[in-house]
């Protein structure tokens, strides 16, 4: 803590000196260990200075206590007031010590010390300050200064740090931080502190003030046109107009102010805060126009004579400095007058629309339906009644708007209830206008759209009914793929059947009128596992009839044919004897005998004389020999075995079903296979 020591007076140091005197040239009968003591201000009564010390029989007393503060306590010399160092900084008492005859003066100084008590005050609690736009950075603005009674260093601090000013050093001078803006801010309110302590820490007093600072607007804009859209370009903002327009027809004179869009000619000063007047002229004339220099209102003087734009340049300057200016332009279109305005084509319009429907949506021309609904003005003064200057707007939308083609959309989330919207037909080339009246219902969520006025339940309902249809459909659909697959069995079988007759006959084109084949084989029309359900191309390359057939295991195949057969035989012989001739060397001579020919290389078809034509017959296929030459010896003798007992089967049956026997060569499909366990039923083709 720092201490601070008074200036001692002359009286002090006289006591000074003659303590030491006295102490060098007289007996020593009491005594002080030194001579200066110090006492802390504020301190208890009956603090404790010092003890004085002396010999037996001496009398301490005080001769010169200032403002009564000391006392003596036995040898002890105490304070007896609270001392303030602000008021005095040091106090010399006097003490005599006495002992018979002799007397000794003792003088002792008291010095206060200070210590921190007072916190730092300030002039006032609240100034202002006026500071102008766009002032340089750096430019100080004020300076306000506490004052510590304990005269300690004060500490300075400005808040908030980010208002445009600051400190200079750690004081109290007020700097401008940034660049002001009056538009921006007009005005700032800031606090300074000072503080008796570097930090915060007890004993530690801080004062504060207010400081309010108005930011002072200047001239340096010039005035602007309204409306307009501000925008700033570095540290310099202006304002963009776009001109103004109006019009007039041809050869008649308006009376009154024109009417402009986007308003009337109004200019005001860039700097707001001074607000200067403006004052209107036109820089180039026609004779047509008259504009008033205080309002800018524009009247004509005379009717226009030409059709087409005119085109006005407007200034506008501020009164008390003119070279604060401004131009834009008006222009102004002369017009042929329009005979009928745009008209409406109902004056009151009904509309639906879903609470949930969202924002931008369409609103409806019914409840029932999704189409939306359209206003439209015609004009008659156009052949087809469609003017393509017409505009339409929504006069307080209240939550809707109208598109250019006059659709009608949702602008925010409303609730369920009615709305009433007044509708605007403008023709932007005249500015003639229409109006009409629109109700919207808006509907709870989940009615609007469904036919009828059908809930969700309703529906449902319908959804549940048009599944039900589909699944019956998918049945129905089964069924005729199932028809079709079986279909496509019996057209294998019929493949099948028109194969094997091919291989009856040598040839595909071989076969003759009247003879039919039907292999009971393919009766099982379900049995698509069938080999002989199978297509030609589908058999490995090997002709097959039947389950199990083999190039190797041929067995009976009876055929039953009906009566037309026997005549159509006849004619078959040559192809069956060409045929043979491609399988072997042999020379064959097939005839048709009644009478059996057992001689090596013929091949005989005979029937008992006694047949009934209206019989089924049999046709019994016995294996050729003559193409076994590579077999085994006991494959023969069981072939040969074979066909004797089908020749006795034939010779026990009865004489109504008479036989017809072929060699298996005459029924060798050309590709090494044979037929076996097959009975082809002539009926059943």
């Amino acid at each position: 803590m720092e201490q601070k020591y008074p200036h001692f007076t002359l009286r002090t140091v006289l006591s000074f000196l003659l303590v030491f005197l006295l102490h060098r040239s007289t007996q020593q009968i009491c005594s002080v260990p030194g001579n200066i003591f110090t006492i802390t201000e504020n301190n208890d009564v009956g603090a404790f200075v010092t003890t004085i010390t002396t010999e037996d029989g001496v009398i301490l007393t005080i001769t010169s206590n200032p403002a009564d503060s000391f006392g003596l306590s036995g040898n002890n010399l105490i304070v007896v007031k609270v001392m303030d160092y602000e008021t005095t900084t040091s106090f010399t008492v006097d003490l005599q010590c006495r002992k018979g005859d002799q007397v000794l003066p003792l003088p002792i100084v008291v010095l206060i010390e200070n210590v921190n008590d007072n916190p730092p005050v300030f002039t006032e609690s609240q100034y202002t300050l006026n500071v102008n736009e766009l002032s340089p950075v750096g430019t100080s603005v004020g300076a306000f200064v506490a004052v510590d009674a304990d005269d300690h260093q004060l500490y300075y601090r400005l808040m908030p740090d980010t208002a445009g000013f600051r400190l200079q050093d750690n004081s109290p001078n007020i700097l401008v931080q940034q660049v002001l803006d009056y538009d921006t801010v007009k005005m700032v309110t800031l606090t300074l502190f000072a503080q008796d302590t570097p930090t915060p820490t007890p004993p530690s007093f801080t004062a504060t003030a207010t400081i309010h600072v108005n930011i002072l607007d200047i001239d340096n804009r010039p005035p602007w046109f309204q409306p307009c859209t501000e925008t700033t370009v570095g540290l310099s903002k202006i304002c963009l107009s776009s001109g103004y327009t109006g019009k007039v027809n041809l050869t008649e004179q308006e009376v009154g102010a024109l009417p402009l869009q986007p308003g009337p000619v109004r200019a005001i000063d860039g700097d707001k805060g001074l607000n200067v007047p403006i004052m209107y002229s036109f820089l180039t004339e026609n004779g047509i126009f008259d504009i008033n220099q205080n309002t800018g209102e524009i009247t004509m003087l005379k009717a226009a004579d030409v059709a087409g734009p005119l085109t006005l340049t407007v200034l506008a300057l501020q009164t008390s400095n003119s070279d604060q200016f401004a131009t834009t332009t008006v222009t102004i279109v002369v017009v042929t007058k329009s005979v009928n305005p745009p008209r409406f084509e109902k004056t009151e319009y009904e509309g639906f629309i879903s609470a949930d429907a969202g924002i931008d949506s369409m609103v409806l021309e019914s409840k029932a339906s999704n189409r939306p609904l359209r206003v439209q003005a015609k004009d008659k003064d156009f052949a087809d009644g469609f003017n393509p200057d017409v505009r339409y707007e929504v006069q307080e939308s209240r939550g809707f708007s109208i598109t250019p083609q006059g659709f009608i959309l949702m602008a925010q989330n409303l609730e369920p209830g009615h709305v009433s919207l007044h509708l605007r037909a403008i023709d932007s080339f005249n500015a003639e206008s229409t109006t009409a009246t629109l109700t919207v219902e808006i509907m709870p969520e989940g009615i609007l759209g469904a036919p009828g006025g059908y809930g969700p339940g309703d529906m449902a309902a319908l959804g549940a009914s048009m599944a039900v249809l589909l699944v019956i459909s998918m049945v129905f659909i089964g069924l005729l793929v199932f028809r079709i697959q079986k279909g496509k069995t019996d057209w294998r079988k019929l493949s099948e059947a028109s194969i094997f007759r091919s291989s009856l006959g040598k040839g595909p084109g071989e076969l003759k009128d009247g003879v039919q084949y039907t292999n009971e084989g393919f009766q099982n029309d379900g049995d698509t596992s069938s080999v002989g359900s199978k297509g030609p191309e589908e058999m490995d390359g090997k002709w097959a009839i039947g389950n199990g057939v083999t190039s190797r295991a041929v067995e009976e195949t009876v055929i039953k044919v009906s009566a037309p057969m026997y005549p159509n035989l006849l004619p078959d012989t040559s192809s069956l004897a060409g045929s043979d001739k491609a399988d072997s060397e042999k020379e064959v001579k097939p005839i048709l005998t009644k009478e059996r020919r057992m001689e090596e290389g013929y091949k005989s078809v005979w029937f008992k004389e006694d047949i009934d034509p209206n019989a089924k017959e049999e046709v019994v296929i016995i294996p050729d020999n003559g193409e076994r030459e590579g077999d085994d010896d006991d494959d023969d003798d069981e072939e040969e075995e074979v066909s004797r007992e089908e020749e006795e089967e034939y010779d026990n049956s009865s004489p109504q079903t008479p036989k017809v026997f072929f060699s298996d060569a005459d029924l060798d499909d050309g590709r090494g296979a044979r037929f076996e366990d097959e009975k082809i039923q002539t009926s059943d083709l």
